[in-house]
């Protein structure tokens, strides 16, 4: 009977594993607990050839109703590297069509099904209105509800039309944070109507348009006290069920963040939260984080269905609604033959976005082709928690050779290196911010580049009091456009879609 228990748990929870092939002992756990849901991560990959083995291996495993995810945002939020790089979401809010947000969508949607994957963790419909947010930033479309939800809705629908299943995230809004869940419980204290008409808006515009539009919703780990005094919404019946369900009437797909974070996992252990989300109102588990807390989260929904903490009317509801989803969009591989068109596609996105930001009246000016220029940058390649990687500032420096004489100049921390050590020989000097990090005092105050190239976060921009180039992102493309600009073929027309730019 535990067996069989086991089981139906296993339907309800989707893991993680290390590794680029599938091993015997992964997929004998697969197989004994019935799981049909995983997703990979940039740790799973090498090339196409190994990814698309892979995923056929997990399908073989898991069955026809398998849902293979992955987190393919755009921007830095990629797990696949070789395929076509989409610009971030906030790029597409800085170019404001909704056309090109329908061929980026389908352009990533593409790819990722050729690779074997059926459910992106795309896109982000939390509104980035704290410009402090340490883990949203350029993931979002932008400040202003209801053109954040139509672009999304748009990217949306270039996925769907090429057969892979979206799932917008955060529920209910991430924006206006200022700690980052995979490392702590954060708090949104704002008034109810506040709550609906910012963060929560586009979230309900996606609902309103049904569960085709928005088949899945991922929940996010924070608590809001003016919805629920108590529980971060990840394990809030007050939001999944009275609110998402019952008030908005929302069909699809709610799906937990990932449990091994540490605003859950810290804090209330990973098998007590398994049920807790199970009850809110949740359909699925992310349960990444180890084989062991895989065992504990199990044997916690096993021990909820024993006991009749969930009900056997809410499992069935639940494995009605997944598999619907796994029908809607079969993970069937296609052949990739758009590769050359859609890199095309991410080009024009990433040129579009391109956006210049002014300080005091002046506006970024470029240097004379062949100028002697001075780059400097942070000399590692720093993970958010999110993004697995940033740019080397030796690509930087090797894409701007190409129109000019580039010295490269490296520093290991902003807030500590002493910015008046930097030669005053009159070579014209660019900053490239090559993570997400906002600078601190000691950069602000320290030193004034000639360029600010803003190649990630947005808002360092508004640390550096230096004319700026916004890209939303640091992949081949968005250094291409900024060489365009650079040597005049281009011009800046993106407009940053959050408060506190001005071009």
């Amino acid at each position: 009977m535990h067996n069989d228990l086991r089981k139906t748990a296993g339907q309800l929870i989707m893991i993680r594993f290390p590794g680029t092939v599938l091993d015997a002992a992964t997929a004998d756990f697969l197989k004994t607990n019935s799981i049909r849901a995983v997703c990979l991560f940039r740790g799973n990959m090498t090339d196409a050839a190994q990814l698309a083995r892979l995923t056929a291996d997990l399908r073989a495993v898991m069955g026809p109703e398998a849902l293979i995810a992955i987190d393919q945002e755009g921007g830095a939020v990629v797990r696949s590297t070789w395929v076509p790089a989409p610009p971030a979401a906030m790029g597409l809010g800085a170019a404001d069509d909704t056309d090109l947000a329908y061929r980026t969508g389908a352009a990533v949607a593409r790819a990722v099904k050729s690779l074997g994957f059926n459910w992106n963790f795309a896109p982000v419909l939390d509104l980035n209105n704290n410009p402090h947010n340490p883990v949203i930033a350029e993931r979002s479309f932008g400040a202003e509800p209801q053109r954040a939800a139509a672009l999304a809705m748009a990217w949306m629908a270039g996925s769907h039309a090429e057969g892979v299943a979206c799932c917008v995230k955060h529920f209910p809004g991430h924006g206006d944070t200022s700690v980052d869940s995979h490392r702590d419980l954060p708090t949104v204290n704002k008034p109810v109507d506040e709550l609906h008409r910012l963060e929560l808006a586009p979230f309900r515009i996606a609902c309103a348009a049904g569960p085709l539009s928005a088949p899945a919703i991922m929940t996010a780990h924070i608590v809001y006290p003016t919805l629920d005094q108590e529980n971060p919404a990840t394990m809030s019946r007050r939001i999944l069920t009275g609110l998402l369900r019952d008030e908005w009437h929302y069909q699809g797909i709610i799906i937990t963040d990932g449990m091994d974070m540490h605003a859950i996992a810290g804090r209330y252990g990973v098998g007590n939260a398994a049920v807790r989300a199970l009850t809110a109102g949740a359909d699925m588990v992310m349960a990444l984080g180890t084989t062991e807390t895989q065992n504990e989260t199990l044997d916690a929904i096993a021990a909820a269905i024993a006991c009749g903490e969930l009900s056997q009317a809410d499992i069935d509801t639940r494995l009605a609604r997944l598999s619907a989803l796994a029908l809607a969009y079969p993970c069937k591989p296609r052949s990739y033959k758009e590769d050359a068109a859609d890199r095309a596609i991410m080009a024009e996105g990433w040129r579009r976005a391109l956006t210049a930001y002014s300080v005091a009246g002046q506006a970024p000016q470029r240097p004379a082709a062949g100028a002697k220029v001075r780059l400097v940058a942070r000399q590692d390649v720093v993970s958010d928690g999110v993004s697995e990687a940033g740019v080397p500032a030796a690509v930087v420096a090797a894409s701007l050779r190409k129109l000019y004489d580039v010295e490269l100049l490296t520093f290991a921390d902003a807030n500590t290196f002493d910015w008046s050590t930097l030669p005053q020989d009159g070579r014209y000097t660019m900053l490239a911010s090559t993570s997400r990090l906002r600078y601190g005092e000691n950069a602000r105050s320290g030193w004034r580049p000639d360029l600010h190239l803003a190649l990630w976060n947005p808002y360092q921009a508004l640390d550096i009091q230096a004319p700026a180039l916004l890209t939303y992102g640091f992949a081949g493309p968005a250094l291409d456009a900024i060489n365009a600009w650079l040597s005049g073929e281009l011009q800046a027309t993106g407009n940053a879609p959050v408060p506190g730019f001005c071009r």
